[in-house]
Protein backbone atom coordinates (compact mmCIF):
# COMPACT_ATOMS: atom_id res chain seq x y z
CA UNK A 1 0.00 0.00 0.00
CA UNK A 2 2.63 2.57 0.73
CA UNK A 3 6.46 1.85 0.40
CA UNK A 4 9.04 4.15 2.13
CA UNK A 5 12.41 4.09 0.66
CA UNK A 6 15.17 5.46 2.71
CA UNK A 7 18.69 6.68 1.91
CA UNK A 8 22.13 8.40 2.84
CA UNK A 9 23.18 6.29 5.38
CA UNK A 10 26.66 5.54 5.86
CA UNK A 11 29.88 5.54 7.71
CA UNK A 12 31.58 8.93 9.53
CA UNK A 13 33.64 10.01 11.69
CA UNK A 14 32.94 11.42 15.35
CA UNK A 15 31.68 15.53 14.58
CA UNK A 16 30.80 14.51 10.88
CA UNK A 17 27.29 14.89 9.19
CA UNK A 18 24.69 13.01 7.52
CA UNK A 19 21.94 13.41 5.09
CA UNK A 20 18.90 10.81 5.66
CA UNK A 21 15.87 11.13 3.20
CA UNK A 22 12.61 8.87 2.80
CA UNK A 23 10.66 9.17 0.08
CA UNK A 24 6.75 7.58 0.49
CA UNK A 25 5.04 5.89 -2.48
CA UNK A 26 1.58 4.39 -3.05
CA UNK A 27 -1.56 4.68 -3.13
CA UNK A 28 -1.47 6.71 -0.27
CA UNK A 29 -1.20 10.77 -0.67
CA UNK A 30 -0.88 12.59 2.38
CA UNK A 31 0.63 11.48 5.64
CA UNK A 32 -0.08 13.68 9.40
CA UNK A 33 2.97 13.52 10.43
CA UNK A 34 6.82 11.72 8.98
CA UNK A 35 10.07 10.92 11.26
CA UNK A 36 12.76 9.06 11.83
CA UNK A 37 13.23 6.58 15.02
CA UNK A 38 16.66 4.64 15.20
CA UNK A 39 17.46 1.25 16.80
CA UNK A 40 21.07 0.73 18.15
CA UNK A 41 22.29 -2.91 19.12
CA UNK A 42 20.62 -4.42 22.27
CA UNK A 43 18.57 -1.33 22.48
CA UNK A 44 15.31 -0.52 21.93
CA UNK A 45 13.96 1.41 18.97
CA UNK A 46 13.08 5.13 20.00
CA UNK A 47 12.35 8.13 18.85
CA UNK A 48 14.45 10.48 16.86
CA UNK A 49 12.55 13.64 15.03
CA UNK A 50 8.93 13.37 13.45
CA UNK A 51 7.29 16.38 11.75
CA UNK A 52 3.75 16.95 10.98
CA UNK A 53 2.10 18.09 7.67
CA UNK A 54 2.34 21.81 8.55
CA UNK A 55 6.35 21.87 9.43
CA UNK A 56 5.72 21.19 13.21
CA UNK A 57 9.09 19.59 14.42
CA UNK A 58 9.40 17.01 17.81
CA UNK A 59 12.89 16.21 18.61
CA UNK A 60 14.41 13.56 21.23
CA UNK A 61 16.46 15.57 23.88
CA UNK A 62 19.45 13.34 22.86
CA UNK A 63 19.48 14.74 19.32
CA UNK A 64 18.17 18.43 19.93
CA UNK A 65 20.53 21.39 18.39
CA UNK A 66 22.43 18.68 16.40
CA UNK A 67 20.06 17.22 13.65
CA UNK A 68 17.02 18.67 11.78
CA UNK A 69 13.91 17.52 10.37
CA UNK A 70 12.44 18.68 7.13
CA UNK A 71 9.68 17.19 4.78
CA UNK A 72 8.50 18.07 0.98
CA UNK A 73 4.91 17.62 1.27
CA UNK A 74 4.49 17.55 -2.55
CA UNK A 75 6.97 14.45 -2.90
CA UNK A 76 6.13 12.66 0.12
CA UNK A 77 9.68 12.71 1.44
CA UNK A 78 11.04 13.60 4.73
CA UNK A 79 14.92 14.38 5.42
CA UNK A 80 16.88 14.36 8.55
CA UNK A 81 20.22 16.52 8.68
CA UNK A 82 22.39 15.10 11.52
CA UNK A 83 25.28 17.46 12.48
CA UNK A 84 27.74 16.84 15.29
CA UNK A 85 27.66 13.29 14.97
CA UNK A 86 28.71 11.59 17.96
CA UNK A 87 29.50 7.39 18.67
CA UNK A 88 26.36 6.91 20.78
CA UNK A 89 24.20 8.03 17.30
CA UNK A 90 25.02 4.36 15.88
CA UNK A 91 22.08 2.37 14.62
CA UNK A 92 19.76 1.80 12.26
CA UNK A 93 17.83 5.04 11.05
CA UNK A 94 14.06 3.75 10.37
CA UNK A 95 11.75 6.32 8.48
CA UNK A 96 8.25 6.48 9.48
CA UNK A 97 5.18 7.72 8.08
CA UNK A 98 1.84 8.01 9.41
CA UNK A 99 -1.77 8.36 7.33
CA UNK A 100 -4.43 9.34 8.75
CA UNK A 101 -7.22 6.94 10.04
CA UNK A 102 -4.31 4.50 8.76
CA UNK A 103 -1.76 2.18 11.07
CA UNK A 104 1.78 3.50 11.05
CA UNK A 105 4.18 2.43 8.07
CA UNK A 106 7.89 1.97 8.44
CA UNK A 107 11.04 1.89 6.36
CA UNK A 108 13.24 -0.83 5.71
CA UNK A 109 16.59 1.12 7.71
CA UNK A 110 19.56 2.91 6.88
CA UNK A 111 22.34 2.00 8.75
CA UNK A 112 24.49 5.08 10.01
CA UNK A 113 27.66 4.20 11.60
CA UNK A 114 29.81 6.74 13.73
CA UNK A 115 33.13 6.79 14.41
CA UNK A 116 35.45 7.64 17.14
Amino acid sequence: QVQLVESGGGLVQAGGSLRLSCAASGRIFSFNDMGWYRQAPGKQRELVATITSGGSPNYADSVKGRFIISRDNSKNTVYLQMNSLKPEDTAVYYCTAKPQLLSRFWGQGTQVTVSS
